[in-house]
């Protein structure tokens, strides 16, 4: 990245919502519960899985790793806190490091909860339809290796993708039309063609996107058929039930990922973008907790066994 570039201002002026400055309170009070839900949800998830010696499988070692994504790295952390500053004062910056990091982190960690998603329903796949061979396939080595495959590959797409977006030219200009530092407000700041450019992160958002959803669909495909040969119709209710509410978590993720990377950011509208961002970056992640574990029997009777000894510190 060449940070000594002439057109590289020191700080970016993220305008956010300030043509309709009516909206920054409820925004504020909506992002503001959504990050404490996300908090408190994901800190949950995280010492359970810890300390609850029963979830030690597979499904939970994923699932701590999507919440520590969730809540350190990726949408909420490293975007949310400055977000909420900046809706509470008139001067919206952020210096140019600061923006660069931003950017890093949020491609690195979105990119990152894109193959742990795909990963979690392949280990779903293998849980149903092929239970005997469960432990054999999902051994300890194998997580380790595809989650630290999913990290690496993250970060690896991120500084491709940062470094495309913040070597183009901006010719002086600085006013990023966002709350945050994300590609498509900052390829709009351009003062060259950016359809180059474009084409080669469409390509890496194939790669990220496409390719994982694609698997995801597949390996639910195959559960459904596997669960409509359940003779009991209350465990066919069940495996319908939690499988659907982890499809509703990947098409809302998705779902809103395409919409704004599959397609070149000239052809976005500005607020709708903005909406789209707010939800795939704050939505998401707090719902994410309540998908994956409100609707799951062993961590909610591992949330019943852990919670008294953390409040009451019960041995």
């Amino acid at each position: 990245m060449n940070l000594n570039n002439a057109s590289t201002p020191k700080v970016f002026i993220l305008l956010g919502f300030s043509d309709h400055p009516w909206l920054e309170m409820p925004l504020f009070i909506m992002v503001f519960v959504a990050y404490i839900c996300t908090l408190v949800g994901n800190i949950l998830i995280i010492v359970v899985s810890r300390v609850d010696r029963h979830l030690e499988n597979p499904m939970y070692f994923f699932l701590s790793n999507l919440s520590f994504l969730d809540l350190y790295l990726c949408y909420t952390t490293s975007t949310v806190p400055h977000m909420l500053v900046n809706i509470c004062r008139n001067k919206k910056t952020i210096s140019y490091g600061g923006c660069v990091a931003q950017l890093i982190i949020f491609l690195a960690l979105g990119a990152t909860e894109c193959l742990l998603l795909a990963v979690m329903s392949f280990d779903r796949y293998v849980a149903v339809c092929r239970p005997l061979h469960y432990i054999v396939v999902m051994n300890r080595w194998l997580c380790l290796r595809v989650v630290a495959f999913s990290w690496l590959t993250g970060f690896s797409n991120s500084v491709l993708q940062s470094s495309l977006t913040l070597n183009m030219p901006r010719c002086g200009h600085q006013e990023v039309d966002h709350f945050f530092c994300e590609v498509p407000a900052l390829l709009k700041l351009s003062c060259a063609d950016t359809k180059p450019i474009e084409a080669e992160l469409f390509f890496f958002s194939v790669l990220i996107l496409l390719i994982p959803v694609t698997l995801i669909f597949i390996s639910y495909g195959f559960i459904a058929h596997a669960v409509l040969r359940i003779r009991s119709a209350e465990g066919r209710r069940k495996a319908f039930g939690t499988c659907g509410s982890h499809m509703v978590v990947v098409s809302l993720f998705f779902g809103t990922g395409i919409y704004m990377y599959l397609q070149p950011p000239s052809s976005t509208s500005k607020d709708w973008g903005k909406m789209v961002s707010l939800f795939y970056g704050i939505v998401t992640p707090m719902l994410n907790p309540l998908i994956y574990s409100l609707r799951n029997k062993d961590m909610k009777e591992a949330f019943k066994r852990v919670m008294p000894r953390i409040f009451f510190y019960k041995k």
